[in-house]
């Protein structure tokens, strides 16, 4: 075992479907692969990802009242971890405070998954009023939080810029880590058969979208410019992942008369095998701080098309080299380019390129960055 005496906390929501926990989730197992203990602070014990947690995890349960910011306070005290690694509002202003409350030594190291320039996008409110209210009151949290935060880590460099704009933090605060999205389970599920009737030969190619079902996500564009494609060739289309928008998509999807041809299926444990089994996989976000299927579908061969969104896709696909940006909301060039991928027009990945959003590289950064030693397994 490696440093089996050291221990690293994770402090997310839950671990439901999404970016953010699932590369919680990778983070771990690799930690846990490693010999390293593990806790995992939960405000919500639950979500589709919870079954993949490695049982050597030790789970606690916080809640999501201010009881939840007590029990947060009383873990410090109790267990004085070495760091607290922590993701997204409110969980880092819940450990900033409680560190300082009971002046505790243990580092607290704050990460940001996503544009705090376009916060906007990110919530739904049934008011847009409250989606510019709280977007303004999650910016002004991190100008006031994150200065008392021991370590800053931002997923790409270009939120990362955003975030020194938004909140007037200097650049030489922030560490810019890639997500540790390219795994060897990755690989090895994406091997895993297919029984899915739309991937048998001769069928017609699919176009696969994977993500929640959010307006940031702008679904709905992608299913407009599927029914586009539609019209002048066969296709099929098939958008995995949950989420509150649901039935307006399903609703758009009846009206365009594309029910035959397009798939809400919901989460699916395996996505991989999804992702190398399609013709293209497309993005259709209104904003991205680090698409990690995106990245997914890179290494396993998949061709892709993106939002210019910012701003991860731009960087994720150097500037356009290894796959295909159409601005954002425009249904037209999404399909026009959609067209061009399942014409034959692709673009090979360097292997290089690919390595800077490997498991190896994201957990040796992460390694130094909590002053661990790794001695192997």
């Amino acid at each position: 075992m490696s440093n089996s005496t050291s221990k690293i906390t994770f402090f997310i929501h839950s671990l439901d479907c999404g970016g953010v926990e699932r590369n919680s989730l990778n983070l771990i197992q690799n930690f846990v692969t490693r010999g390293f203990k593990v806790d995992l602070l939960l405000r919500s014990a639950q979500g589709e990802y919870l079954s993949q947690l490695p049982p050597q995890v030790r789970i606690v349960e916080l809640g999501t009242s201010f009881q939840g910011l007590l029990k947060l306070i009383n873990y410090l005290k109790q267990e004085k971890p070495l760091n607290l690694f922590s993701a997204m509002y409110p969980i880092n202003e819940m450990a900033i405070l409680a560190k300082y409350l009971t002046k505790s030594s243990t580092r607290i190291i704050v990460s940001i998954h996503s544009i705090l320039s376009s916060q906007e996008h990110i919530v739904e409110f049934r008011w847009p009023i409250l989606n510019k209210i709280h977007a303004h009151w999650v910016r002004l949290s991190a100008r006031w939080f994150y200065p008392w935060a021991d370590d800053i880590v931002i997923v790409s460099q270009a939120a990362a810029n955003d975030f020194v704009q938004v909140t007037g933090i200097p650049l030489s605060r922030i560490q810019v880590i890639y997500n540790p999205v390219i795994t060897p389970e990755l690989l090895e599920k994406s091997k895993q058969p297919l029984e899915h009737p739309w991937f048998k030969q001769g069928e017609p190619p699919v176009i696969l979208a994977v993500g929640r079902l959010h307006q940031v996500k702008d679904f709905s564009n992608l299913i407009r410019a599927f029914a586009m494609v539609r019209q002048v060739q066969p296709a099929r289309l098939m958008i995995l992942g949950t989420g509150s928008e649901k039935k307006q998509l399903k609703a758009l999807i009846s009206e365009l008369g594309i029910e035959q041809d397009a798939m809400l299926p919901g989460f699916v444990d395996n996505p991989y095998a999804y992702i190398i089994a399609s013709s293209v996989l497309v993005l259709s976000s209104l904003a991205e701080a680090l698409s990690m299927v995106l990245i997914e579908a890179m290494a396993l061969g998949t061709p892709v098309v993106s939002t210019d969104c910012p701003s991860g896709p731009r960087e994720i696909l150097a500037e356009g080299k290894y796959g295909e940006l159409v601005p954002v909301g425009d249904s037209q060039a999404m399909a026009e380019a959609i067209k061009w991928v399942l014409a034959g027009n692709t673009k090979s990945v360097d292997a290089a390129w690919l390595e800077q959003f490997s498991t190896a590289t994201a957990t040796q950064k992460y390694l130094d960055l909590f002053n661990f030693r790794d001695e192997g397994v």
